[in-house]
């Protein structure tokens, strides 16, 4: 896998567009200027790698948007050394974008195949990511409380487990609806009976995958 001049010519040239979008954190864009989306691509569609839209990955999924992961990435409000849950791996480019922050990435997904292929492409370009294969509307019980949660798939409702596995003080950031376009929504727990909920605009993603049990840890 080559990482060439033009590749991080193509990389800066994104940055761009996602910070005329809209997109102010510098860690965030420093982050999408770091990791080589293209290679997330098969070699066949390199040429869609910098393009700022999704792109699908196989197993009905895709690798989102470039402003989306961004615009989620930005609204975590990340801070380095943090605990941060992905539900939703897919190709693992999110995930690497949160690992490039210096955060410690715990992410879980309900596809084997593209489970069974992070766990051998994710460590292969040297971040250090804790994968799951499972539920995600589950969460990692084990492995909380987290300081951030992020889902990155259109869910039909907040799950309770992901509320109860964050800090207090902890952010989720999750689509919620159950059509083709969902709303972006940011859940700050407040303490431990007391959550904010604010709405961010529409998106599309491919739907959450799970037994969909409201509640069921």
């Amino acid at each position: 896998m080559e990482d060439s001049y033009k590749h991080q010519g193509l990389r800066k040239q994104l940055v761009d567009v996602i910070r005329e979008k809209g997109i102010s954190d510098d860690h965030v864009l420093n982050a999408i200027g770091k990791v080589p989306r293209h290679f997330f691509f098969d070699s066949s569609f390199l040429n869609y790698a910098y393009e700022d839209k999704a792109f699908p990955i196989g197993a009905g999924q895709t690798i989102s948007q470039p402003y989306t992961v961004a615009f989620q990435t930005e609204l975590l409000k990340i801070e380095r050394g943090q605990r941060v849950l992905e539900v939703g791996t897919g190709s693992g480019y999110q995930a690497c974008i949160l690992a490039e922050m210096g955060v410690k990435v715990f992410s879980i997904e309900r596809q084997k195949s593209l489970y069974d292929k992070a766990v051998v492409f994710l460590p292969s370009l040297g971040y250090r990511i804790k994968l799951f294969y499972g539920d995600g509307y589950k969460g990692l019980p084990p492995y909380a409380p987290f300081d951030k949660i992020i889902v990155t798939a259109g869910a039909p409702f907040i799950p309770d487990p992901l509320i109860s596995q964050l800090k207090t003080g902890g952010i989720l950031v999750i689509p919620v609806g159950t059509g083709d376009v969902q709303i972006m929504t940011t859940v700050t727990k407040i303490s431990e009976n007391e959550t904010q909920k604010q709405e961010h605009g529409r998106f599309r993603f491919v739907p959450l995958l799970g037994d969909k049990a409201r509640g069921d840890g």
